[in-house]
């Protein structure tokens, strides 16, 4: 009986250990906290725990394999329903896309025909320039990039700059092999728009801020949360139509523009030749070519008429020579002993 109740003692309040072992097992602890750094560690202790490393990971990896199969399974298959919803989702979508590239083919052939109908010439554009962007923190701008392609590839200032969402800014300033790019949102930017929806025009003003502001929009504009914003080409600088962004409604009623080209970093770049529209050159006046005579000789220019007071000043001097020459003449031929021949009498 005394047995048994010992035993039942110890299950119930466990094995206990002296109270000067645990100490010391404590204070061994520490030390070895405390003593344990790589500088201090011996070859051989850091050869042998690398090569118990070496040896207990696969292991300790293949134990763990059954339980994080088991873990996972769960998670998949909650997966593999979101997969089934996403792939529905994307089979809708892509019936929507072929419905609106049929769409996008057939105002194609619509425009191409308007255009040859009435004679009209789209803008000139030409194949786009790719190139890799870099920050520019030395440059003049605070919001600016430069792209690792120039004058040698063909690029100009003016020149706008797009990424794959719509466009980035304008090219600035031209080298051989670099150019610089102003950005939208850059303080020193001025673009001209227009509301995709309405062709309500404005300028977009950059600020130094991620929403550039439209301003020059009018007292009550056409302009609506979530319009598409589109380059308008009245500078002549920019093509019209490219993709800017979506109209943003502010507290004070003003407007601001979320850009399109945010949706991603601006790490790659398409630069789009354009030829700007420009005013006409003044035509020279065409030179009169001299007069030639039958022989080769040139004719003497022309005479001013005697219409005005000047002609008639000329016309008096020459008839006032004529004069003169005429005495002149009847003087020698009048005899020197001063008689007169039978013609003058």
């Amino acid at each position: 009986m005394a047995s048994r109740r010992s035993t039942r003692h110890d299950g119930e309040q466990g094995i206990r250990f002296s109270r000067t072992l645990f100490i010391a097992l404590l204070v061994v602890s520490g030390a070895l906290i405390a003593f344990d750094r790589p500088a201090s560690r011996s070859a051989p202790f850091a050869s042998f725990r690398a090569g118990f490393t070496d040896v207990s990971a696969p292991l300790l990896d293949l134990a763990a394999k059954p339980l994080r199969a088991v873990k996972n399974i769960g998670p998949y298959w909650r997966r593999q329903g979101e997969l089934v919803a996403e792939n529905d989702r994307l089979r809708q979508q892509l019936t929507e896309a072929r419905y609106w590239e049929d769409l996008a083919y057939r105002q194609r052939d619509r425009i191409e025909v308007y255009e040859a109908a009435l004679d009209v010439e789209s803008a000139a554009i030409e194949d786009r320039i790719g190139a890799w962007t870099v920050a520019d923190p030395r440059g003049p701008f605070v919001r600016a990039r430069l792209i690792g392609r120039g004058s040698d590839a063909g690029i100009r200032d003016g020149y706008p700059v797009i990424n794959l969402y719509g466009l980035v800014g304008r090219v600035y300033e031209t080298g051989r092999r670099s150019a610089r790019v102003l950005l939208l949102t850059d303080l020193n930017s001025r673009v001209p728009v227009m509301a995709d929806r309405s062709n309500a025009r404005a300028i977009l003003v950059g600020d130094n801020s991620e929403f550039p502001r439209l301003d020059y929009v009018g007292r009550a504009p056409d302009i609506q949360p979530g319009d598409r914003i589109v380059s308008s080409g009245d500078d002549g600088i920019l093509p019209r139509g490219l993709p800017v962004g979506e109209a943003v409604a502010t507290r004070d009623g003003g407007w601001r523009v979320r850009l399109y080209s945010d949706q991603a970093p601006v790490d790659f770049v398409w630069v789009w030749p354009f030829q700007r529209v420009t005013a006409p050159a003044p035509e020279a006046e065409p030179e009169t070519p001299p007069t030639e005579g039958p022989l080769g000789a040139e004719l003497p220019a022309a005479q001013p008429s005697g219409d005005g007071p000047a002609g008639r000043e000329d016309a008096t001097q020459d008839q006032g020579a004529a004069a003169v020459e005429a005495s002149d003449t009847d003087t020698d031929a009048t005899p020197p002993d001063g008689t007169a021949t039978e013609d003058n009498r």
